[in-house]
């Protein structure tokens, strides 16, 4: 049974759009992964960027991941709810200078390094601190993810990571950054990886990284192979919790670990996603002589994945039981990309009716925006919803 349906008498007295998340499938799919990783004394750094709301940080952080960050404020937001700087990477392409002093000043686990120009700032912005700093090289495996073109990262022509044809300058310039220390090897190919295969393929090519890059004299304590482990947005109710056995399965059976270097994962997607819905309210239908629309009140300000990415969401008429009929579900923005979904069967629908919108508690609230000055979606936690 949907547990969404349990709080539809809820959900009829709130003000419409908002996030609601299921907080005991939160929890169970943190539990899962820690579980399967644990196996093999793997450890989790949790990717702020997919969901950053302070509840679900807790779980996180109660869980024993650490934090992976892709900004300057998400460093200190992770600080300020409890993840211990010990256990916070901090990636990106492009941090700012202020950022990275930050970074420096908190002594996060690593600084991890996307280019040998940034090699070159964090080095300067340490000696400058009169510290040394631990980095990780972001390395580009040249890699195709197979998924969406805006969310792959590993493909050479990505603008991510250091290729191998620069490793002799990465030598170099490692070698002459006296106020660094090199922790760390990271990858990252892509996100919604659902083609276990390629995680397969990651681990062989950066087994053959690792050396190629001995021949350069670098060695690391650390291996980072990044998150991307994909959900089934097609079933949330069929598959709530991945496959996180298959995955660290995988990883073990064809990472080479080196003596005493440690494996990290930065998962994101694959712990929120699932536990989270926009739920939204019918504003109006519209009967057309070739299709119908269901209008709602949430828009693509609240939930940006399916004009951003043509992402398709499991969407359910929580109202009714009626014999179903066919729409295209959209939104009230003054753009024709606000659709959440077209030729969707729902039961009859009318004015008034509760939609929700699944699989959103990944970059689900974090990317809302307040485009048309639309106010901003609240949350809501199964845990202290009042029924």
């Amino acid at each position: 049974m949907n547990v969404l349906t349990h709080f539809v008498p809820a959900f009829e007295t709130l003000k419409t759009p908002f996030y609601f998340y299921d907080m005991d499938l939160l929890r169970r799919t943190a539990a899962a992964c820690k579980d399967a990783m644990n196996r093999y004394g793997y450890q989790a750094h949790y990717a702020l960027k997919a969901n950053a709301n302070e509840p679900v940080l807790k779980v996180m952080r109660e869980a024993g991941f650490g934090a992976d960050c892709v900004s300057g404020n998400e460093v200190l937001w992770a600080i300020e709810n409890g993840f211990p700087p010990e256990k916070i990477v901090y990636s990106g392409v492009g941090k700012t200078d202020v950022e990275i002093n930050h970074a420096i000043a908190h002594r996060i686990f690593c600084i991890n390094c996307e280019s040998t120009q940034e090699i070159d700032v964090v080095n300067g912005l340490a000696a400058a601190a009169g510290t040394t700093v631990d980095v990780s090289v972001r390395l580009n495996p040249d890699i195709d993810p197979h998924t969406h073109e805006y969310i792959t990262t590993g493909l050479e022509e990505n603008k991510f990571g250091v290729s191998p044809w620069e490793f002799g300058r990465l030598a170099e310039k490692l070698k002459a950054a006296a106020h660094l220390r090199l922790v760390a090897l990271h990858v990252h190919v892509g996100s919604q990886i659902t083609d276990l295969p390629v995680f397969r393929h990651l681990c062989e090519r950066l087994n053959d990284l690792q050396d190629l890059l001995r021949n350069y004299d670098i060695q690391v304590e650390h291996l980072n192979l990044g998150g991307g482990l994909g959900v089934d947005y097609a079933d949330p109710d069929g598959h709530p919790v991945v496959d996180f056995k298959g995955y660290f399965d995988l990883i073990h059976r064809y990472l080479k670990v080196r003596s005493r270097q440690t494996v990290h994962v930065e998962p994101g997607r694959s712990l929120v996603a699932q536990c989270g819905s926009v739920i939204t309210r019918v504003l109006y239908v519209k009967n057309g002589q070739k299709k119908n629309f269901v209008v709602v009140d949430a828009g693509m300000t609240d939930l940006l994945r399916p004009a951003l990415y043509q992402a398709q969401h499991a969407i359910q008429q929580l109202s009714s039981q009626a014999s179903p009929g066919r729409y295209d579900v959209v939104g009230p923005i003054c753009e024709s990309g606000d659709c959440f979904g077209k030729n969707i069967s729902l039961p009859q629908t009318q004015r008034g009716d509760i939609i929700a919108i699944r699989s959103a508690g990944a970059y689900g609230q974090t990317m809302a925006m307040q485009y048309n000055l639309r106010d901003l979606p609240p949350a809501y936690y199964s845990n202290n919803i009042d029924i």
